[in-house]
């Protein structure tokens, strides 16, 4: 029987995934080894019951005697805090999802590659962060990583039977949020609640909000850069309001090649989870005679001036991905409290990387864990810098 494990397992990935394991026989199919998640010990109880995993950690360490009770009787065991939910993705499993948001993912997604594991990888902060670090520990352990990103699914999907040194350019879309329509001297007053609601995806707030700001674009440029090893002018962005194309692999011939599926993370994750076979999954069949029509247009770096930061960032390589990565979850945590404005973000994460490039060995990819999140800190604390009342 095939083992698995889920990190973030109470997101809306890992509910996703949950939805795809339980609808294939749940504890009948696979032997669940390990499920996290942070708050939400209820549900998270809930799931480790359902699947009968052998152990259920909460990142939270205060809401470890509340899981406790939630488990008893049930085998399943308890555990809390951050070197805990390091230590579940150390456990051996065939196949492990990470789906923790932000940058809280990299230590678990290590441990996964350090003990030579298959990593279907949902946390983009990952690579971004430390993709250097990540790909060579890979290569290094014979690791695999399967990218669950709906672009970079479709990317990686694309490029099957494919020579990589064939193509020309990759372009992934974007939908353009929640403010994609909205006129630019509207955004300075656009509010959480405002940036919490997306036109097409069913996501967690954070990456609502940065859907809107165009942050989440911004990471999945510099994943592919660092998943695919393409240099940063091979790499694209096209705002397509229908999330219908996820994205195209257009070759030196001229061809170009799409992905086209239903804006619905269970085929990536699906597709992940039964690589390299294909298997039914309960996801919407396209109708495109019903669609009508599919729309394009470039971006406006004016409207997100993220996607200018990480091609910038890309440039300039070294830290610059691990300072870019903590400095917009800063940006993003003060929008959420009412610190900054919506436009403030991109300046806060602007000044980050500007404030790093002057200090000693931001021009050296960090090569350990330790490095990475010393580089976190840094851009967290010039992130904050000068904040004041929204």
């Amino acid at each position: 029987m095939r083992s698995v494990s889920v990190l973030g397992a109470t997101g809306s990935v890992g509910e996703s995934a949950f939805d795809l394991l339980m609808r294939a026989g749940g504890p009948a199919a696979f032997r669940t080894v390990a499920l996290t998640g942070g708050a939400n010990v209820a549900r998270l109880a809930g799931m480790a019951r359902a699947l009968r995993a052998e152990i259920a950690v909460t990142a939270w360490p205060e809401k470890l005697t509340e899981l406790r009770s939630l488990l008893a009787g049930s085998g399943t065991e308890a555990a809390a805090g951050s070197a805990a939910v390091a230590e579940a993705a150390a456990r051996p499993a065939d196949w492990t999802l990470s789906a923790i948001v932000g940058a809280a993912g990299l230590p678990p997604g290590l441990e996964v590659l350090n003990r030579g594991g298959t990593l279907a990888l949902a946390n983009k902060e990952t690579l971004v962060a430390a993709g250097p670090l990540v790909m060579s520990r890979a290569r290094d352990t014979g690791a695999r990583i399967l990218p669950v990103d709906s672009e970079h699914s479709a990317i990686f999907q694309s490029l099957q039977g494919e020579d990589l040194d064939s193509v020309e350019h990759v372009t992934i879309t974007a939908s353009g949020g929640a403010f994609r329509d909205w006129p630019l001297e509207r955004l300075a007053l656009a509010t959480v609640a405002e940036a919490s609601r997306h036109p097409n995806w069913a996501m967690g707030q954070r990456i609502t909000i940065d859907s809107a700001s165009m942050f989440n674009k911004a990471l999945e440029v510099i994943e592919a850069h660092e998943f695919f090893g393409l240099q940063p002018e091979r790499i694209r962005v096209l705002v397509h309001p229908q999330s219908i194309i996820h994205a195209m692999v257009t070759h030196r011939d001229g061809g170009s090649i799409a992905h086209l599926g239903a804006p619905d993370m269970r085929h990536a994750i699906g597709y992940a989870l039964n690589w390299p076979a294909r298997a039914e999954l309960p996801v919407a069949k396209l109708d495109l005679a019903a669609l009508g029509s599919l729309t394009f247009s470039a971006p406006d770096e004016a409207r997100w001036p993220a996607l200018r930061l990480a091609r910038e960032a890309m440039l300039a390589g070294g830290a610059s991905g691990a300072v870019l990565n903590a400095a917009k979850e800063q940006a993003l945590d003060d929008f959420i409290a009412g610190h900054i404005r919506f436009t403030d973000m991109a300046p806060a994460v602007e000044r980050a990387l500007d404030l790093a490039a002057r200090e000693p060995g931001f021009a050296q990819s960090p090569g350990d864990l330790d490095a990475v999140l010393a580089w976190d800190r840094f851009a967290r604390r010039a992130a904050a810098q000068g904040r004041g009342a929204a």
